[in-house]
């Protein structure tokens, strides 16, 4: 097994446990997510995909797709991070009506709640993502 094609693989499990993580969240305990959180959906689910298909196939060019996925989706989540921890003005918040972007209510592993989580998930992502392309730089 070659270490390039198990990054990529690692990459994929983080998107693929993420992906399950947020379904398990909004449709088995019903919690319905604030606009943040939909945004962050819209650039994790796909990666799941892209990542999978790219890992399985061996093909360099899934990973280039994802990068820019990963990287916006680490924006978002590093934004909604600031959001909660209260370094971003009450006025910058762009939840309206439903579930606010700003409190959270569920906290794991000892007190950490699901925004950072993500970002940690995209984080992680983008790394392996860019620790593979540079492996596997033609």
């Amino acid at each position: 097994m070659k270490r390039e094609w198990f990054l990529i693989m690692v990459a994929w499990a983080f998107a693929l446990v993420s992906t399950l993580g947020a379904l398990f969240l909004g449709e088995v305990m019903g919690m319905t997510p604030c606009l943040l959180c939909w945004y962050q959906r819209i650039f994790m689910f796909p990666l799941a995909i892209i990542l999978g298909m790219a890992a399985f196939a061996e093909d360099r060019r899934g990973a280039v797709y994802a990068l820019p996925l990963a990287l916006g989706g680490t924006a978002v989540a590093g934004y909604h991070t600031a959001l909660i921890a209260g370094w971003v003005p009450k006025w910058w918040v762009p939840c309206g009506t439903g579930p606010s972007c700003s409190e959270q209510s569920l906290e794991i592993l000892g007190g950490i709640q699901i925004p950072w989580l993500s970002l940690l998930a995209f984080i992680a992502i983008a790394f392996l993502l860019f620790s593979y392309l540079k492996k596997t730089r033609s």
